[in-house]
């Protein structure tokens, strides 16, 4: 059965709001994406927009080059107000990935609600990471359904990939003792990835979400070559915990998660895994354990699971289901 037989009979139209690392890497999955067109792009200096589609190469050209995909010379214009300027620009754009830093911890609310001031109707969904952030979104939820959006929270690699991938594994138990995510990213050139790595900074003993992002570029090249490039991260503030206990699977209390950043090299400094610890219905305690493999990138794994839980929320969009939904309630659908 091909997607026209299932309803879908045109690639579905789709943004992306922030261009560093992620948005730039999202770009380049959606151009391998026939069921997906990229229409919509935006920065802190701009906004590109064609309805017939973006060359994602070319944005990224602009933004590497200029500084903001604002100077596109096909469809790019600079603002200082790019957001709601792309809002209004492409009502048609049927869902934004929201490839955006949560710096300040606020900052995704705050678009979010910008969406819904605006009465454009769509699906939006974000990677977010710590607990509290996804915490706001929550608090978002009746607003969200009386505008008619369909928000699908937390849905990169972990949280969302994992997350889901642990909800899952649970079913095999009859209690949850515990849920223990532990991630390992390579990056050759931290400077690809600046916001992913300070919101990483943040998670480290005597930094928070502030002054992360308060360091200068200078201050994160000196404190990684302190650490020779290496981030150690333990007991993160990270949202697959409100999402596990959201979705029922156990206490928020149970749930850990760490890993290990190398900004210096390519190669994973470890292998990204989960591990749910349960007791079965016959009184056994075993654990399952779900690791990616070493090859998929950071990008990869959080820009794949975007883009299916964006066609997930698309369908439900279309049924007239609005409001917010974590990683851990619904199926991702495969982007073709």
């Amino acid at each position: 059965m091909d997607s026209q037989q299932l309803g879908q009979t045109s690639a579905m139209a789709v943004g992306v709001l922030g261009f560093g690392g992620l948005g730039q890497a999202a770009a380049r999955v959606l151009a391998t994406k026939g069921e997906m067109n990229l229409v919509a792009v935006a920065d802190k200096q701009g906004y590109a927009y064609n309805p017939a589609g973006l060359d994602g190469q070319a944005c990224a050209i602009a933004y590497q080059q200029q500084g903001s995909v604002g100077y596109l010379e096909a469809g790019g214009t600079l603002s200082q107000d790019s957001i709601a300027d792309l809002i209004d620009q492409a009502p048609q754009v049927q869902g934004y990935f929201l490839a955006l830093p949560n710096l300040p911890n606020t900052f995704m609310a705050e678009v979010a609600q910008q969406f819904i001031a605006s009465g454009w109707q769509g699906v939006l969904v974000d990677a977010l990471k710590r607990t509290s952030a996804m915490e706001q979104i929550w608090g978002l939820r009746d607003e969200l359904q009386r505008a008619g959006i369909t928000y699908m929270t937390g849905c990169g690699a972990t949280p969302g990939l994992l997350t889901a991938a642990a909800t899952v594994a649970a079913q095999s138990y009859a209690e949850i003792h515990s849920v223990k995510i532990t991630f390992g990213v390579g990056i050759a050139n931290w400077e690809a990835y600046r916001a992913t790595i300070r919101e990483d900074i943040a998670h480290l003993p005597g930094y928070d979400v502030e002054t992360a992002r308060a360091m200068t570029d200078g201050e994160v090249a000196a404190l990684l070559d302190r650490t020779q490039g290496i981030l150690t991260l333990e007991n993160m503030e990270h949202a697959d915990d409100f999402m596990l206990e959201l979705a029922g699977i156990c206490d928020r209390d149970r749930v850990t998660v760490g890993g290990v950043v190398d900004t210096r090299n390519p190669k994973k400094p470890l292998s990204t895994n989960v591990q749910v610890t349960g007791r079965t219905f016959e009184g056994k305690t075993s654990t399952h354990t779900f690791t990616l493999g070493d090859e998929t990138s950071m990008a990869a794994n959080v820009c794949g699971p975007a883009f299916g839980y964006l066609k997930a929320g698309i369908k439900l969009h279309q049924r007239g289901l609005h409001g917010l939904y974590t990683a851990a309630e619904v199926m991702p659908s495969f982007v073709r």
